[in-house]
């Protein structure tokens, strides 16, 4: 029986020879369910790997998202990556060592204490034995189930672990060979998807040859219900064929989208399904002051800079697929159930994309690839989209409203705190609500019926709209209210985050204006109801590295904000500071971010995720949002969707604060949140006006200063 204590990931992957495996030539297999899309998590991984095993950790091969050869750990996904599936891969590696000491003390006939492990060899009181790992694998039968009763390491013996590994994926990226896009088999096949412009649409007229001239090389066209797929071995044809059919395609009907889809308005009007969450005792009536504000995020895409591709060859009865995917098994179940095909018949290789953080197209296009292969058998296809369908036609990142009330007596923190979000699901990745959500495939015939409902992520699993919803400071009662919106006419799911950012900017904005309206503070205000030691460090810690100046005046252009958050409540802490600079846009000159996340692997790649977090929510809150128009987004172009530029990025100081005898927490969706509420402070103190709508543009800005 596997023990309840073990990890999730190790419980429902208990063979030993899942994980691990010694190959010729010193080789380490590692094998691992979580994948790499620029968050540098296999470097991490094999530290870890080579730290409990003690080998190099230039002599592990990592085997990542292959359905044929690594451990099912579902999505890679909620910054679990090392809080989970690092710690099933430790037990795994301390298990497998502990097990080869056992057998080397018996072929040896030595005590287990004389013996040690070092770069793979056995050692016996310091001397070589002439054994190692690869001498004694076939003794040694990793066929079994693990335990978890083998010890880890120690703090104080981590000689790998805790150190700057340089990241294993760039040095394949930097000469452009790294990615998906770069694969390039023989035979190759290229295909491009028509998309329609509005969910439902019927194709009622194409003209093929005009299509077939405009391609300027022979082309395919595949045609099934209303989807149609342009096929060459030149890829310039098909583009060209792609363009020409949005030129001389005709559609009917499908849901129209409203121009103003993602306000605040138009989602609270949309239906709903409503519940209430209660946390703490409700105070006795009382005539206190009471404060209440709303804030709002809009519907935000992926825009990766590379676009989605996958590649997939039908040949024998088996289809084999490419993909950037972050869930290769339920990417494998779902292609099969939507393509009449056994799960035993797909396999799915995980290669890297574009970075995505969320649910963008990678699932979608991986279907438009195996599409096509199943209808071309023996032939490999590579499917990519055009941007224009990158921004214009996957599922978005949810849009949000929010409304804060907070009853307090005097300038004492609040009494009693209602929080309440509107808010449209935030995941349908295959899978979820028991449908493959895969956009070409609504459009075949007879495309399997929607669900009746949507639900959102439950709060068991960090939850979506409602992700860190429950403030964590010292407030003796919170109402929680979640109005789930259903239908919605805008294709959402997953993006970094889900509903924390959102949240989190909510909450640490009104957290600031409770502090003004009782003359306090920022800094001073959250520490006065904060009993969370680890949460009192990174604020304290934040504003002692931006010299945080409690009197600083505001209204002259220039500011500092400070905001906070627990990602998820369970995960890992950030503070942050910003400072900006305000004209007629918001210019961000520099963060200040203090972080615990317990123990931290690699510090050089930690450093980089909340870097890349700061900068991505920085882009969301200042820049990105998806506009609407004749019922379909209207945002297709760099030009019509601006992301924060190079010259944009500001400079940022990290300190991480955490402990080595404290179990590693997520961190790769820790800065979102606070660095828009952050950034939505500095602005205020700049302006002496607040921005509670996101993005905070120069419309918003004037607004603000007119009001």
């Amino acid at each position: 029986m596997i023990p309840n204590t073990l990890p999730k990931g190790l419980s429902d992957n208990p063979l030993l020879a899942q994980w691990i495996g010694f190959e010729a030539g010193g080789v380490v297999r590692v094998a691992t369910g979580k994948v790499e899309f620029g968050q540098g998590i296999l470097t991490a991984l094999a530290q870890i790997a080579a730290e409990e095993l003690d080998v190099a950790p230039d002599s592990i091969r990592l085997v990542a998202g292959e359905t044929d050869g690594s451990p099912q750990e579902g999505t890679t996904a909620g910054s679990t990556s090392v809080s989970g599936g690092g710690a099933a891969l430790r037990l795994a590696c301390a298990e497998v060592r502990a097990l080869f000491l056992d057998a080397a003390a018996d072929a040896l006939g030595a005590r287990r204490e004389e013996l040690a492990v070092e770069d793979g060899r056995i050692l016996r009181n310091g001397a070589e034995t002439g054994h190692d790992y690869w001498s004694l694998a076939a003794s040694v039968d990793l066929r079994r189930e693990a335990t978890g009763g083998a010890p880890t390491k120690r703090p104080a013996e981590f000689r790998v672990v805790g150190t700057s590994l340089p990241r294993r994926d760039l040095a394949e990226k930097v000469v452009g060979a790294a990615f998906i896009h770069d694969i390039a088999p023989d035979g190759l096949v290229h295909a491009r998807i028509l998309r329609r412009p509005r969910r439902g649409a019927r194709l009622v007229g194409l003209d093929e040859e005009v299509i077939r001239r405009r391609a300027g090389a022979p082309v395919g066209i595949l045609r099934e219900g209303d989807l149609v797929a342009f096929t060459s071995e030149d890829e310039t044809a098909v583009r060209r064929a792609l363009e020409a059919a949005w030129d001389h395609a005709i559609w009917d009907g499908g849901t129209e989208i409203p121009d103003d889809a993602g306000a605040p308005d138009f989602l609270r009007a949309l239906p709903s399904r409503d519940r209430v969450v209660e946390e703490g005792a409700a105070p006795a009536a009382t005539d206190g002051d009471v404060l209440e504000a709303s804030y709002s995020r809009p519907y935000i895409a992926h825009a990766s800079i590379g676009p989605s591709t996958a590649l997939a060859e039908y040949r024998d009865g088996t289809l084999r697929v490419w993909s950037h995917s972050q869930n290769v098994f339920g990417l494998r179940t779902w292609l099969a159930r939507a393509l009449g095909l056994r799960a035993d018949q797909v396999i799915v290789h995980h290669r890297q994309g574009a970075g995505c953080y969320g649910h963008n197209p990678a699932d979608d296009v991986a279907f438009d690839a195996a599409f096509v292969a199943t209808r071309m058998p023996g032939r490999p296809v590579r499917a990519q989209w055009p941007r224009q369908d990158e921004l214009g036609a996957e599922a978005y990142g949810t849009a949000g409203s929010v409304s804060i009330r907070a009853m307090r007596e005097g300038n004492r923190p609040p009494a009693d705190w209602t929080f309440e979000v509107w808010s449209p699901v935030h995941s349908q990745r295959p899978g979820s609500n028991g449908v493959s959500n895969f956009l070409g495939a609504e459009a075949l015939p007879n495309p399997e019926p929607p669900p009746n409902q949507l639900n959102d992520t439950p709060d068991a699993m960090g939850g979506g709209a409602s992700r860190n919803w429950l403030a964590l400071y010292d407030l003796p009662h919170q109402t929680l209210v979640h109005h789930l919106l259903d239908p919605n006419p805008v294709r959402t799911s997953s993006l970094r985050g889900l509903g924390a950012f959102l949240n989190v900017f909510a909450i640490e904005s009104f957290v600031d204006e409770l502090a003004a309206e009782a003359g306090a503070d920022p800094v001073a205000y959250r520490l006065g109801m904060m009993s969370d030691r680890r949460a009192r460090r990174v604020i304290e810690t934040a504003a002692a590295m931006a010299k945080w100046d409690p009197g600083a005046p505001g209204g002259e252009g220039t500011g500092r904000g400070i905001a906070f958050s627990r990602y998820k409540n369970t995960a890992g802490y950030m503070a942050v500071v910003a400072e900006v600079e305000v004209g007629e846009a918001v210019r961000f000159r520099r963060a200040w971010a203090a972080v615990d996340a317990g123990l931290v692997v690699n510090v050089d790649g930690a450093s980089n995720q909340v870097e890349g977090g700061i900068v991505q929510a920085a882009s969301w809150a200042l820049k990105e949002e998806v506009r609407f128009a004749n019922g379909m987004p209207a945002t297709r172009e760099w030009d019509d969707y601006p992301i924060l530029r190079f010259s944009e990025v500001p400079e940022i100081d990290i300190r991480f604060v955490g402990e080595a005898h404290e179990p590693p927490l997520g961190l790769g969706e820790v800065a979102a949140g606070p660095t828009a509420a952050a950034l939505a402070n500095a602005v205020a103190h700049a302006l002496g006006a607040r921005i509670r709508d996101l993005p905070m543009t120069r419309e918003r800005i004037m607004a603000a200063l007119l009001a």
